[in-house]
């Protein structure tokens, strides 16, 4: 099957390889069909592509590579619609946007970590989680020499 894109140009996919969002994006309700790119040169960046859209790609990244790491409970309603069953792997992804703002004369990119995209891998089926909340906790993951964490 062939999909156009404005910003991939035409491109050949497995059908089976679409990612349905039964209920669209917020914004793009009536978009619900996407492929998932990788962007070449990074390691970081995907495509979402809306298969029946060619202006319509978002760019996306694992929120584990910013040192973000999701805690939340599904509803049911979610877990029906995502079609989750046990051993079913749950991907999350982050949207990437630029900031018109620019800091050292560079953009600045941001995700929106208030509203993750969770995607059913087994079964290709997507949802966009808008989290009311979100408990902020710091986590270090490098051991720096310059700290003294011992009591004086």
């Amino acid at each position: 099957m062939e999909i156009q894109s404005k910003l991939l140009g035409n491109q050949d996919i497995n059908p089976d390889t679409i990612i349905t969002f039964p209920r669209g994006i917020p914004g793009f309700e009536d978009q619900t069909r996407f492929k998932l790119f990788h962007q070449e040169g990074s390691e970081i960046v995907y495509w979402l592509q809306a298969v029946d859209n060619a202006e319509l790609t978002f760019s996306v990244a694992h929120p584990a590579h910013f040192n973000i790491n999701y805690n939340f409970t599904l509803t049911d309603d979610e877990e029906a619609l995502l079609k989750i069953e046990e051993g079913d792997d749950l991907l999350i992804l982050i949207l990437l946007h630029k900031d018109n703002e620019q800091e050292n004369g560079k953009p600045t990119i941001k995700g929106s970590i208030k509203a993750p995209l969770l995607i059913n891998s087994n079964k290709r089926i997507g949802y966009q989680k808008v989290l009311v909340t979100i408990e902020q906790s710091i986590t270090l993951t490098e051991k720096v020499s310059e700290i003294d964490v011992s009591e004086a």
